[in-house]
């Protein structure tokens, strides 16, 4: 008797990894599918985004909680994407040679994200819906006087971005690349020289 219930708790579990193993194979091959896709993911995300808003703050009128809560966890997400993923600040990356360029006989690097944009757009659109999945059950809709949430999360952004501004301006970086720099070279003159 208790091998038959091991045997079919084994293969459950083995069923159960065998469903997870292909759910991720799935979201990694959509995932994959839409990478090239740039402005598209982003305008999903910004529909997304404000059907949330508009769900919660027209329609609903609660679930601040959840709110605030996507909010604190996009801003942080949106530091982690404007921080190079090697710190100037940190003296021991410095000695090994790999900080980043700040004179212009350097050599170009482009700017390389501590949270790539891809990770960024997918773990916010993931914040996104689960808060629309929290807003359907009442349990998360905590009464909370709401102004001092709005009041207390545009403080928080400030005092933050500004902490994120000072730290590009002691280390000269721009955390947006343009591509490889383009050399112009000589005009041509259209004469052929023969020797």
């Amino acid at each position: 008797m208790n091998t038959e219930n091991s045997l079919n708790a084994s293969t459950q579990s083995s069923i159960l990894v065998r469903v997870y193993r292909s759910y991720c194979i799935k979201q990694q091959y959509y995932l994959d599918r839409a990478t090239p896709h740039t402005l598209l993911r982003w305008v999903i995300w910004l529909l997304l985004f404000s059907l949330f808003l508009v769900r919660v703050l027209v329609f609903l009128h609660g679930w601040y909680i959840i709110t605030y809560a996507i909010g604190i966890f996009m801003l942080n997400q949106f530091i982690a994407f404007l921080t190079p993923k090697i710190d100037p600040a940190m003296q021991d990356y410095e000695e090994d040679g790999l900080s980043l360029p700040t004179k212009a006989n350097e050599e170009f690097r482009p700017f390389m994200r501590q949270l790539p944009e891809l990770k960024f757009w997918y773990s916010t659109l993931k914040a996104i819906l689960i808060g629309h999945f929290c807003t359907f059950f009442d349990f998360f809709n905590i009464p909370v006087f709401w102004p001092i949430l709005v009041m207390y999360f545009l403080i928080l952004f400030a005092v933050t971005m500004k902490k994120q501004i000072r730290h590009m301006i002691k280390y000269k970086y721009i955390p947006f690349t343009h591509g490889k720099m383009q050399y112009q070279g000589k005009v041509d003159s259209g004469k052929v020289v023969m020797s």
